[in-house]
């Protein structure tokens, strides 16, 4: 884990200046580890009427059924108040509910507190979201977490590559580019400075950056890794032979205890087991929670009964198996990396002096704001179109 110092390395804040803070929700029913329940729970929330489904909706200050809300940006979802809405389900969208936990939810502006749709406007195949977590705990000594959906997870800001969508308008301090490809004699990519700032910031949200363009490009490389194990597109990640996860007894129609053995590595839910389950995977934590020991409460903690939260799998999905396994191999792959971020802090620092003096910080007040044009109409409350 790089170590923190005092020196003078730039904030992240001013790197990648725009950020949004976390979603809001209010109400934890329209996010679930399975689409089909979310499309159960709408269903029943649309067949009770007047105070039954005030009830089930679980309002609050911020939302009711009788909120009037526009549409979420390429969302399709109904603007008539949820009071009287009929028809089916908006289809559900993959999102990141906790850490390196990918779940569902409903993206219906009407069921959301505080949606940013900022963020949903530059939501797409080519965005990266990087999420500040919070804790002494931070994920594999890095305070940062990368993802291809859109994060649920607070209380940390998050930071878009993209300021438009399609890849477009990097969200980087002006000029930083050209400043480290002149010191670097590299062509750095949003993508590639994104991987030095992924596998480089430290807990207090410094990014040490380097002028040696062999310690540029170890880190690169680094960080290009940690994306691909943390985003999970393409190619799934695998361990080598002989350390690869397998499930060695049959798991429980549903499970409700885990447990983790040490000495034989292995991880038991209830009488069903899983092996061989690295240590470093199991102790994997972020802002001081066990990741594995989340991701298995979102799935089988109590839900009250009579909520749509209690509308739930009666058993244990086969996906659920398959998605732990890939859990625990992604989080053993990270924890191999954490020595060789140890290694990244520069011996020839490019300091925040450097790039004040160079004109690229502070960056101007324009890119800490979110880009406004759009080209598509995004319809406002009550079928309306929203002016922007």
């Amino acid at each position: 884990m790089p170590s923190v110092t005092h020196d003078d390395a730039p904030l992240l804040a001013d790197l990648m200046p725009w950020s949004v803070a976390p979603l809001r929700p209010g109400r934890a029913w329209p996010t679930a580890p399975d689409p089909a329940s979310l499309k159960a729970r709408w269903e029943a929330l649309l067949k009770a009427d007047g105070p039954e489904r005030e009830a089930l909706f679980e309002p609050t200050r911020s939302r009711t059924p009788h909120s009037a809300v526009g549409q979420l940006p390429g969302q399709s979802s109904g603007t008539e108040k949820l009071v009287r809405a009929s028809g089916p389900c908006p289809e559900p969208v993959r999102v990141l509910a906790a850490p390196f936990d990918e779940q569902w939810l409903i993206p219906d502006h009407r069921l959301l507190d505080t949606a940013r749709p900022e963020l949903w406007r530059v939501a797409d195949g080519q965005q990266v979201f990087t999420v500040e977590t919070a804790g002494d705990s931070p994920a594999l000594g890095s305070p940062l977490l990368a993802t291809s959906h859109l994060p649920l997870l607070r209380p940390g800001r998050i930071r878009p590559l993209y300021r438009r969508p399609g890849g477009e308008e990097p969200n980087l301090a002006p000029g930083l580019r050209d400043f480290l490809a002149a010191h670097l004699g590299l062509s750095p990519t949003p993508l590639d400075v994104l991987a030095w700032i992924l596998a480089s910031t430290r807990p207090d949200l410094t990014v040490p950056l380097t002028g040696d363009a062999g310690l540029w490009s170890r880190g690169v490389r680094l960080g290009h890794r940690m994306l691909w194990l943390m985003r999970r597109d393409g190619e799934r990640p695998k361990l080598p032979g002989g350390r690869r996860p397998y499930v060695r007894a049959p798991l429980p129609a549903l499970p409700l205890t885990l447990h983790y053995d040490r000495e034989e590595e292995t991880l038991h839910l209830d009488e069903g087991r899983i092996a061989p389950v690295p240590p470093d995977a199991w102790d994997f934590e972020v802002s001081g929670v066990r990741v594995v020991e989340e991701w298995f409460a979102a799935r089988t903690a109590p839900a009250e009964p009579g909520t749509l939260s209690a509308i739930r799998p009666r058993t244990w999905p086969q996906t659920w198996t398959s998605e732990l396994l890939e859990l625990i191999t992604v989080l053993a792959l990270l924890a191999e990396l954490e020595p060789q971020q140890q290694d990244l802090e520069p011996t020839t620092p490019v300091t925040a002096t450097d790039l004040r003096r160079a004109g690229v910080l502070p960056p101007p007040e324009w890119a800490r704001r979110p880009a406004s044009v759009l080209d598509h109409h995004e319809e406002g409350p009550e079928g309306q179109f929203a002016l922007l």
